[in-house]
């Protein structure tokens, strides 16, 4: 497998940036906005999954050329978990971290405070569960999402990570690292898992990521009733009409980090498709993108570990 050195040390490029720790009604939130809102433009909100950071997750997306183009016209927000951003102390004995809906229910306050009026969404995993689930709560807040390895079902990962490793010490990273690459990764893309693992083991504090991995795991069924597209072998279940499924050759569990120029590239038709059309691209192969009927206000991309991408309009309130 072919991929881009990822950029998990690496700050942010040299743009307007700054960072806030906010207070919600379930803690406090780190979080980091690039660039300003520009007029009634939505604002591009991250969440990064289970042992990484808003940098190690995003950085080499958001770092790509083609993606520094489509946010000279978005402000960014990048949300770090409670205690997962750089440099975070300990949680204090005995503190009760946030499940996964009160960290959804965090968002409101997030953009109350930085006034913004709604966003289009990225999350990764664990994040993208959040996001997915301020959106069920707050739909007039959420204009697009991009959801990457999302899972909605409440059951847990550990024991399956734990199958995937046998002969494995199945201590904390191990199962981590488990969740994000395949066995195939593991074993054979040896510079990629040795900066993740180094990254996860190193510079997640150790206690605060088992914290935010038991919230994870003991997440709640989002409770869609209708047929859905998230689960495995969503690809059967999408209807055509509305959706396009395209293959992402050699993307691995963090299609953001191996191939953020062909994330970068598909984002900006998604973000095409709602009608914001002042970004262009020259690539005939994402053409067919242009013809998706835009009279949906709800769009949701999302990539699952299997290295496809589902494009296409949902209305997200059930």
């Amino acid at each position: 497998m072919t991929y881009i050195k990822p950029m998990v040390l690496i700050k942010e490029m040299n743009i307007n940036h700054d960072e806030h720790d906010i207070e919600t009604p379930h803690g406090v939130l780190h979080v980091t906005m690039r660039g300003s809102p520009k007029g009634n433009c939505p604002v591009i909100l991250t969440y990064h999954d289970i042992g990484l950071n808003h940098k190690s997750c995003f950085n080499t997306l958001f770092n790509f050329e083609d993606m520094t183009e489509i946010t000279q016209h978005f402000a960014v927000v990048h949300v770090d978990a409670p205690g997962q951003q750089e440099g975070a102390p300990p949680f204090p004995t005995g503190y009760q971290y946030p499940t996964m809906d009160e960290l959804a229910e965090m968002m409101p306050s997030v953009l109350t405070q930085l006034k913004v009026n709604s966003v289009i969404g990225i999350g990764v995993g664990a994040g993208a569960y959040i996001l997915t689930r301020f959106a069920l709560n707050q739909p007039s807040l959420v204009e697009g999402l991009v959801l990457i390895n999302v899972d909605p079902c409440a059951e847990g990962w550990m024991d399956w990570a734990a199958s995937k490793l046998t002969g494995w010490t199945s201590n904390l990273v191990d199962i981590v690292m488990a969740h994000h690459f395949s066995t195939e990764e593991l074993t054979d893309n040896q510079e990629l898992i040795q900066t993740y693992r180094l990254h996860i083991a190193q510079d997640i504090n150790q206690d605060n990521l088992a914290l935010f991995c038991g919230s994870y795991n003991a997440r709640q069924d989002l409770g869609i009733e209708r047929p859905m597209f998230f689960v495995v072998e969503c690809n059967s279940r999408l209807n055509p009409t509305k959706t396009t499924l395209l293959k992402m050759a050699d993307c691995g569990g963090l299609p953001q980090v191996v191939q953020p120029g062909k994330l970068a590239e598909a984002f900006k038709y998604f973000v095409q498709g709602m009608g914001y059309s002042d970004l262009h691209s020259s690539a005939s192969v994402w053409t067919y993108v242009s013809c998706v009927n835009v009279n949906y206000l709800k769009k949701i991309w999302i990539i699952n570990h299997q290295s496809s991408v589902n494009i296409g309009h949902r209305h997200i309130v059930p």
